[in-house]
């Protein structure tokens, strides 16, 4: 089976509820039609109910049985507003948060919060910024993790070779803990898609080849994330060569857990991060699906606004799949 029958055959049935701020976007719509059809997820679609009719009707989707809900219109909004007053601790007053829970993505990131859905898909329409935001003020990072991180899984035209790639998206410049914290994360994402988590974090050293601040703070993120979780191989700091090419791996690092066998690499920045994952997408054949949201303590997913409904569609699978790991 190809990954995605995989990742589909564990919620088929499962009656998770995904919402989608973004309602009224023909891409969304798709996706959700067809993840209603084949029973992956119950959809949960936000914006004016006769706008989003209209759009599906000229579409040709049928939306029957799938949940429609107007944040104008909302039957707990007073409940949704002393929650999200509560979660901010002060930072909030009620009349920001009446102005605020009517913004789409806030009002889902809330339905998330409240375990009235399992996760929320966004970002066909809105940046990163505005899906991230509220994830950060309303599900907030788990125990242990200072950031959230932005994950590709990369998988090759040939169906069999798939890695991770991270952070390709959200942190410009993690410092060595929060590079360790990638790292972690890294490893648990990988888990989730069937892959044994051998952990890269990239340099352009290996094992003290060379020689500055950049190459100290790999190798710092390292021996902190292997602290952090043991029952992973993580290694670095590694040139991507010594890490991906057994033969470079053995020369190299010969003692290394992971160097010739790294099925996730993490990047010391965002510029090599998107640099590379693009790379590998243009140049070696590579499906690039992500960014995968990692750390927060409930699932969302920010799509880019230049993806198809195809794209929707997997990205739901991945975030309904999240839900599972609790």
């Amino acid at each position: 089976m190809s990954l995605f029958e995989e990742l589909s055959e564990k919620i088929v049935n499962k009656g998770i509820k995904i919402v989608f701020p973004e309602g009224t976007e023909p891409r969304i719509l798709g996706a959700a039609v067809r993840l209603h059809a084949e029973n992956l997820c119950e959809p949960i679609l936000l914006g004016n109910i006769s706008e989003i009719q209209r759009i599906a009707a000229e579409r040709g989707f049928n939306l029957t049985g799938i949940q429609l809900i107007d944040p104008n219109n909302y039957y707990a909004y007073d409940e949704m507003v002393d929650s999200f007053v509560e979660r901010r601790k002060g930072k909030t007053t009620r009349t920001d948060a009446e102005k605020l829970l009517r913004d789409v993505t806030y009002f889902g990131t809330m339905l998330v919060y409240m375990d009235r859905a399992a996760g929320l898909v966004s970002g066909a329409v809105h940046s990163t910024g505005d899906t991230v935001r509220p994830a950060l003020q309303i599900i907030k990072t788990k125990p242990g993790v200072s950031r959230t991180s932005g994950a590709f899984i990369m998988i090759h035209s040939n169906m069999r070779e798939k890695y991770i790639f991270s952070d390709c998206a959200i942190n410009v410049n993690p410092n060595a803990q929060e590079l360790a914290e990638i790292a972690v994360e890294s490893a648990k994402t990988a888990e989730l898609f069937g892959i044994e988590p051998n952990v890269a974090l990239l340099s352009f050293s290996t094992k003290g080849s060379a020689k500055s601040p950049e190459v100290d703070k790999v190798r710092e993120a390292a021996t902190i994330a292997k602290e952090l979780a043991p029952q992973y191989n993580i290694d670095g700091e590694l040139q991507f060569d010594a890490a991906f090419v057994p033969t470079v791996g053995k020369q190299k690092a010969p003692d290394s857990p992971v160097a010739g066998q790294a099925s996730v690499f993490v990047f010391p920045e965002i510029q090599s991060g998107n640099i590379g994952y693009k790379i590998a997408q243009r140049f070696g054949g590579f499906e690039a699906i992500g960014p995968i949201l990692q750390g927060l303590n409930k699932p969302i997913s920010d799509l880019s606004r230049g993806c198809n409904e195809e794209d929707v569609y997997k990205i739901s699978i991945i975030t309904a799949n999240q839900s599972l790991m609790g």
